[in-house]
C-alpha cells in the first residue's frame, strides 16, 4: 500500500497537475485567451516554484518528510482547482505555478520515506517504482481529456480531489512507530541536514549540467506537445492519444524498473535519454503522422521517466548517505533547465515552428547523451560530517549502486 500510495502522489503532483498543462493549453487557449508565447512563460514560472518546492524538500525530507506530503498534496490540489475556477489568463497562470509545488515537495519526502521503510536490498527498485508515477498520471489525464474535453474546468477538478486524495492515503500507509520516534514526527530534537559541502558539489558538477540541459531540451514536449499535434490537424481523440501514449510510455518504467535497476546510472543516463531525443526530434518533424506521434511519444514518455530514475541512481552511487538531498538538488537543477528551455521554445515557436524548435530541443537533449556516456561518477569525500538525514541504524557500508532485487 505504501509503494502504490507513494506512486499515486508523484502521479497526481506531477502528471495529473504540473504536466498535464500542455495537456489542456490548447483548450485553455481558446476559453482564456492566453497566448503561445504567456504559455511558454507559464511553463517557465510552474518550473521556477518547482525547484523553489524542492529545495524546500531538500532541507526537510530528513526530520519531517510526511509533512512535505501533507503540503505537497494540498498545494498541488489546491492549485489545480485553482485552476479550474479562474476566470482568466492571469488567475489561471497563478494557480498553474502554485499548483507546481507540490511536485518539488513530493520527490524528496518520497525518497525519504522509501529509504526509512523499504529494505536495503528492495530500495533500488522501489525508488524507480515510484518514481514512475509521473507515467500512470499522465495517462489518467489523458482519459479525463478524452472524457470530458473540451471541458476543462472538470478535468482539473477531479485531477485536484485526487491530489487530495492519494496524499491522505499515503500519510497513512506512511506511518511508522519506529520512523515517528526518530524523524521528527514526535521529536524536535532531529536538524535538517546540513549543506552538502564543496567535495560533494565537485563530484556533482558535471550531472547538474547535464541535467540542467536535458530540461531544457525535453520542456519543448511538455509545453507544447499537444499543440504541435493539434495544429497539424489532429482531432482531439488523437492528440489526446498521444499524450495517453507519452504517460503509457513513462508507466511502462515500472516493468523495465528490474533491468534499469541493476545498469550503471551512465548506462541509464545514456539509453533514456537518448529516447529522449529521438522522441523530440520524430514529434516535431511529423506529427501528422499519427502512428509515428504515438510512439514517439510514448518512447519520450518512458525515456523521461527512466532519465530522472537514472539520475536518482546517479546521486546515489556518488554518495548514497546523501541520495535525497542529491535528488532534490538535480531534480532542482532539471526543472531550471525546463524553465529555461519552456522560455526560449515560447519565444521562437513563431517564428521557427514546430520543426526548427523541436528540433533544437531533439539536439540539446541528444546532447546530453553523448556527454552523459563520457562522465564518470566520483564519490564525494566521506569525512565532510555531512549525511543523509536517514534512521541512525541504516548499515555503515552499502553498495555504490542502486540496489536491486
Amino acid at each position: 500500500m505504501f509503494l502504490g500510495s507513494g506512486l499515486g502522489l508523484i502521479a497526481a503532483t506531477y502528471g495529473l497537475v504540473r504536466l498535464a498543462f500542455g495537456l489542456f493549453l490548447p483548450d485553455v487557449q481558446r476559453d482564456l485567451g492566453l497566448r503561445a508565447d504567456a504559455a511558454g512563460w507559464v511553463s517557465s514560472g510552474a518550473s521556477a516554484l518547482y525547484c523553489v518546492g524542492a529545495v524546500v524538500g531538500y532541507r526537510f525530507a530528513g526530520c519531517v518528510p510526511r509533512v512535505l506530503v501533507a503540503v505537497a498534496a494540498a498545494v498541488a490540489g489546491g492549485g489545480a482547482l485553482g485552476m479550474a475556477a479562474a476566470a482568466g489568463p492571469t488567475a489561471f497562470a497563478i494557480a498553474s505555478v502554485i499548483g507546481s509545488t507540490g511536485a518539488g515537495l513530493a520527490s524528496p519526502a518520497l525518497v525519504s520515506l522509501v529509504t526509512g521503510l523499504v529494505p536495503q536490498e528492495a530500495q533500488g527498485r522501489a525508488q524507480a517504482v515510484v518514481n514512475a508515477g509521473t507515467g500512470p498520471g499522465l495517462v489518467a489525464a489523458g482519459v479525463l481529456a478524452l472524457v470530458l474535453l473540451p471541458d476543462w474546468r472538470t478535468a482539473w477538478i477531479w485531477s485536484g480531489f485526487a491530489a487530495l486524495v492519494v496524499g491522505a492515503v499515503l500519510l497513512v500507509s506512511s506511518w511508522s512507530p519506529r520512523r515517528t520516534a526518530t524523524d521528527g514526527q514526535g521529536s524536535a530534537d532531529r536538524a535538517p541536514a546540513p549543506a552538502p559541502d564543496r567535495a560533494w558539489w565537485s563530484a556533482h558538477r558535471s550531472v547538474l549540467l547535464l541535467a540542467l540541459a536535458f530540461g531544457a531540451g525535453s520542456a519543448v514536449v511538455w509545453t507544447y506537445g499537444r499543440t504541435v499535434l493539434v495544429e497539424a490537424g489532429a482531432p482531439v481523440p488523437v492528440s489526446v492519444s498521444a499524450w495517453i501514449a507519452l504517460g503509457a510510455g513513462g508507466a511502462a518504467v515500472v516493468v523495465t524498473a528490474r533491468w534499469t535497476s541493476r545498469l550503471g546510472a551512465r548506462t541509464q543516463w545514456t539509453i533514456t535519454t537518448a529516447a529522449v531525443a529521438l522522441g523530440v526530434l520524430a514529434l516535431g518533424t511529423v506529427p501528422q503522422w499519427t502512428p509515428v506521434a504515438l510512439v514517439a511519444c510514448a518512447v519520450f514518455g518512458w525515456g523521461y521517466t527512466a532519465a530522472t530514475g537514472a539520475l536518482i541512481a546517479w546521486t546515489t552511487e556518488i554518495d548514497p548517505e546523501r541520495s535525497s538531498a542529491g535528488t532534490s538538488v538535480l531534480f532542482v537543477a532539471l526543472v531550471l533547465g525546463q524553465a529555461g528551455g519552456a522560455a526560449a521554445a515560447g519565444a521562437v515557436v513563431e517564428p521557427l515552428g514546430s520543426f526548427g524548435t523541436f528540433g533544437a530541443g531533439a539536439l540539446v537533449t541528444a546532447v546530453c547523451a553523448v556527454l552523459g556516456a563520457r562522465v564518470r561518477a566520483t564519490g564525494a569525500a566521506r569525512s565532510s560530517g555531512c549525511t543523509q538525514p536517514t534512521p541512525p541504524a541504516r548499515p555503515a557500508a552499502r553498495s555504490r549502486r542502486p540496489a536491486g532485487p
